[in-house]
């Protein structure tokens, strides 16, 4: 597991252990989006026929997990606002406000820490200075 100094902003070796400890096998996951829902950090839906309607996160899978991934997006949130995934979700708090900009960006950090798993590679900054599409 890499160390903690290897990890997105927000993120220590408490929540990596709960993160590695909650998927057990990385080889389980398609992609970074299977992990998003099946930590619950995805919207729901409830739609029929005529109308398609989201709703807030699902919450399923492993509540502990969930609750530090949030955590660490709040710790990121605060202590390292010129990290690129942070400016990404600052634009979303201006359009539809923290609470679910932090939620959105512990989305981000799961899909971001199981590809880092997966490839085998540590975190580095996105490059680019420009704040990330939505």
């Amino acid at each position: 597991m890499p160390e903690a100094d290897d990890h997105p902003g927000g993120v220590g070796p408490v929540t990596s252990v709960r993160f590695v400890a909650a998927l057990d096998d990385v080889t389980r996951f398609r992609n970074a989006h299977a992990v998003e829902s099946y930590l619950g950090l995805t919207p729901g839906e409830n739609s029929s026929s005529e109308r398609k309607q989201h709703t807030g996160i699902t919450k399923a899978g492993v509540m502990e997990v969930r609750r530090v991934l949030i955590q660490a997006a709040w710790a990121a949130f605060r202590s390292a606002p010129n990290e690129p995934m942070v400016r990404w979700a600052t634009q979303i708090a201006l359009r539809r406000g923290q609470f679910i900009a932090v939620v959105a960006l512990a989305r981000k950090i799961a899909g971001i820490l199981f590809a880092m798993w997966r490839d085998g590679t540590t975190y580095r900054r996105c490059p680019t200075k420009e704040v990330m599409p939505a």
